[in-house]
């Protein structure tokens, strides 16, 4: 246990939070059996990058480097870099916007100890130490099941809703389930879980026994969504707020949660900023080091990964420029990182099948047929997505 859950964990970053909580609050329960539909996916696109990790001993830009156009593996890196940094400037502002609510501190004081604080985890810590950590603030996240329960949403229509799938041709309907089907996984994501079945050097016996690990990191995943999407929906459904970050989010729901409910929440807010800012740093450090032939790892000195830890402490410096400069927009930032990571999904996925099914690369561990049409309906999600 430890890559699929810590996956799985990060996928519910600030930013993805205030997405569920905007699914819930504009169309109610009604999107919820999308995550039924979604979890299978999921599980069929993580688990086979893990395989392609453990067989080849490789990560993704490694291998698009050596069997397919290091130009497009540059192109790929610069897009996801670039995706992530906005997104970690998104969840930064995440946390510093709760901090500033509930202490009152300007957000500026704030973001400088909170990235100093991840910095020093990663930079100074093994990995074995990183991970038992980040399996815990996933852990954790747990709050948002007990926030979801304290809202007391209507049981019947939950399950109803759940199982039952509901068609709304409406506009509002039609741009919650393209983001909600876009934010259950993302490119960092699929590097980051490459990146640590490399860390854990697994036998290449152990590749067909990975799917334990990714099965519990998803569904525990979905099962986050689920709650903050079932928390949106009860606390502010039919009250018409204006919804666009984690800051407006969290002043919409404290006068409706209440102190306690208010304070999970908050919890869950800082939380998953730890995990999930981590994992976009790491994995853009982790993806141009592979990239660049880099050595890589959080078990080397910084003296002796130079480029690696550059790399993923500039990661968090641009994030924190990004909400210092005045001129960029914070909204705009994460608006503009769900595009690129839109665009880079597909290719990811397209790649991904090419590998998996490739003879010379992958040996006798190929992929299954399920896995490829999971693959295929998710590569038309993000490509719609994407569109939007």
């Amino acid at each position: 246990m430890g890559p699929g859950l810590i996956t799985g964990g990060a996928g519910d970053d600030p930013a993805d939070i205030a997405t569920y909580a905007i699914v819930g609050a504009t169309t109610g329960y009604s999107q919820l059996w999308l995550l039924l539909l979604s979890t299978p996916m999921m599980i069929a696109i993580h688990n086979i990058v893990a395989r392609i990790a453990i067989v080849t001993g490789k990560s993704l830009p490694e291998i698009t480097n050596a069997f397919y156009s290091r130009k497009l593996t540059a192109l790929m890196i610069l897009v996801l870099g670039t995706a992530n940094i906005l997104t970690i400037g998104a969840d930064l502002n995440g946390i510093a916007a709760i901090l500033h609510i509930t202490t009152g501190y300007p957000t500026i004081y704030l973001l400088v100890p909170v990235t100093a604080l991840i910095a020093g985890l990663v930079t100074f810590g093994k990995y074995k130490t990183v991970k038992r950590i980040l399996i815990w603030l996933t852990v954790v996240l747990g709050v948002y099941l007990i926030s979801a329960i304290m809202a007391k949403p209507p049981i019947w229509t939950v399950l109803r809703d759940t199982f039952i799938p509901h068609f709304d041709t409406g506009t509002a309907s039609i741009i919650a389930a393209l983001g909600l089907m876009g934010t259950t996984i993302s490119p960092y994501l699929l590097f980051w879980h490459v990146a640590e079945e490399k860390e854990e050097k697994k036998s290449i016996v152990q590749a067909d026994e990975v799917g334990f690990d990714t099965i519990v990191g998803m569904v525990w995943s979905n099962l986050l969504a689920f709650a903050m999407i079932v928390t949106g929906a009860a606390m502010l459904y039919g009250t018409h707020e204006n919804i666009q970050n984690v800051s407006t989010l969290a002043l919409a729901l404290k006068p409706a949660a209440g102190e306690h409910a208010f304070a999970l929440f908050s919890v869950g807010i800082l939380v998953s900023g730890f995990l999930s800012i981590p994992v976009l740093a790491g994995s853009t450090a982790y993806a141009v080091a592979d990239t660049f032939g880099w050595r890589e790892g959080m078990d080397y000195k910084v003296s002796d990964a130079k480029g690696f830890y550059i790399v993923f402490i500039g990661s968090l410096i641009a994030g924190d420029i990004i909400n210092m400069l005045p001129q960029v927009s914070v909204a705009d930032a994460l608006y503009y990182s769900q595009v690129l990571d839109g665009m880079l999904i597909p290719v990811l996925i397209g790649i991904a099948i090419m590998i998996g099914r490739n003879r010379a690369i992958m040996g006798e561990y190929l992929t299954t047929r399920f896995e490829n049409v999971s693959r295929r309906w998710r590569w038309r999600s993000h490509s719609y997505s994407a569109v939007s």
